[in-house]
């Protein structure tokens, strides 16, 4: 959601001291604290529900005439910025027992372990589910907002539901998942935002007519969802190298979509969430600021472990396109790097379009929809045209070795700038949408240019039939 909120004014509620939040969550970062719902009034009447950037954890908050009325801040630390939670808290403040008066629920399971837990006093008005200012993804005191994904939102007034009211165990994979038309009662100021009108992204599907307002921008859609999952950048510090450190912010943008070193000295490198051995994949970059670029393939476990991508005595890590000097990298025998193909020159707001072969070991590339050294992604195991080549003697072999292979993304030196948003298949290069939509043969993804044939968004249900 980036700098971008919903808002709507409550109105009076079916039962205030009964309400119920439901959302699946998908992290982009906590650079500060990140509230995904929030009610109030002022700075001494406020409530949120969301992350605190201090030690990743979730919190339900609430003051009320300038006292805290309720705080639950979770043991439990959120920090995979890979998946998708859902999270559910579930308030009742007529029951006798205190702990039960709101209830935490991630995944399907409740939470029972708090670093703090103050509970609301039986019977006491808050401010959740009041006639107040309603946000989502935005703090009311502050700029703060929510980077990452929301899907399937609701709001209940009047009733607490537990989390199997709107989530059930897949059969078959064991997998908790969303149910998308949940029976629930909504209540006065009730709502469900299901997200699909990209026209009006605050559009309330409970009912109710309750719709959101969009503020700061314009939302994004994708095609990132909790039943089928979508790659982005790995936020991990297991992958940072050289001067990269927990410190920097900002980095990674729009929901891990953006590499941005304009704004910080430093240089590192970040892999892909998914990785495959097999199969045949597509993504693209766009380089907006193409100071000191790298981006190409790699071993994701090969990479935590060396200094570089390239100088490894060993064992090389990565193919890529590094700097702006318009040639492919990767390694041969000794500790420099080989120079896989040249005269890939590129500027600024050029697509560098990736098509990976694993099951014939070959990489194309294509600028702006033309591949470059004639590549003909569709060549099987004539490669025609592919970045890396089957070679013996100087130049080892790539793709060979059965390790997982992900997408790299990095800064190649200490100084200059780098910025490049990726499409995974969300659709959008950081929040512009693209022009053209092509899908892959499955009916995933939304790309400028077209996915080659046989060639698939990296996305879980992909990967689960071909990689």
């Amino acid at each position: 959601m980036a700098n971008t909120y919903l808002s709507r004014t409550s109105g009076t509620p079916t039962n205030h001291l009964k309400w119920t939040f439901s959302a699946w969550v998908k992290i982009g970062s906590i650079p500060n604290d990140t509230f995904l719902l929030d009610f109030n009034t002022d700075g001494n009447n406020r409530s949120n529900i969301g992350f605190q950037e201090a030690n990743d954890r979730f919190i339900v908050y609430e003051k009320v005439s300038g006292s805290t009325n309720q705080l639950l801040e979770t043991t439990r630390v959120f920090r995979d910025h890979s998946a998708w939670y859902h999270i559910v808290a579930s308030c009742d403040r007529t029951l006798s027992t205190a702990g039960d008066r709101t209830k935490i629920y991630i995944n399907g399971v409740r939470e029972t372990s708090f670093s703090t837990q103050t509970n609301p006093t039986q019977n006491a008005t808050g401010i959740i589910n009041t006639g107040v200012n309603t946000l989502i993804g935005k703090y009311s005191q502050s700029g703060l907002y929510f980077d990452g994904s929301l899907s399937h939102v609701h709001f209940v007034d009047g009733t607490a539901y537990p989390a199997s009211t709107f989530g059930e165990t897949d059969s078959v994979s064991g997998i908790w998942k969303p149910k998308t038309a949940p029976s629930v009662t909504y209540g006065n100021n009730g709502f469900f935002l299901k997200f699909e009108n990209s026209g009006a992204m605050g559009t309330d599907s409970s009912g109710n007519s309750n719709t959101f307002a969009v503020g700061g921008g314009t939302l994004t859609q994708n095609t990132d969802t909790p039943t089928n999952n979508t790659c982005v950048w790995n936020r991990s510090f297991l992958t940072r190298h050289h001067n990269e450190s927990t410190s920097i912010p900002g980095m990674l943008q729009n929901g891990n979509t953006t590499f941005n070193s304009t704004a910080n000295a430093f240089y590192g490198y970040k892999t892909g969430t998914l990785a495959f051995t097999s199969g045949k994949w597509y993504w693209e970059n766009k380089i907006t600021d193409n100071g000191r670029p790298t981006i190409g393939i790699c071993y994701p476990n090969v990479l935590q472990k060396i200094n570089t991508p390239f100088w490894d005595n060993t064992t090389y890590s990565a193919v890529a396109l590094v700097n702006n000097t318009g040639a492919f990298y990767g390694r041969n025998t000794g500790s420099t790097e080989d120079d896989y193909a040249s005269g890939i020159s590129f500027a600024n707001n050029d697509i560098i379009g990736f098509a990976l072969d694993m099951d014939n070991k070959a990489l194309y590339v294509h600028k702006n929809g033309t591949y470059i050294n004639s590549g003909n992604p569709a060549s099987g195991a004539s490669r025609t045209g592919s970045i890396i080549e089957e070679l013996t003697g100087t130049r080892d072999s790539y793709l060979g070795s059965g390790d997982f292979v992900s997408p790299l993304i990095g800064d190649a030196s200490g100084t200059g700038t780098f910025l490049c948003q990726t499409n995974f298949g969300s659709g959008f290069f950081g929040t512009t949408a693209v022009a053209s939509a092509n899908a892959d043969a499955n009916g995933h993804g939304a790309f400028e240019y077209a996915v080659p044939s046989g060639y698939y968004t990296l996305n879980t249900k992909n990967l689960k039939e071909f990689g």
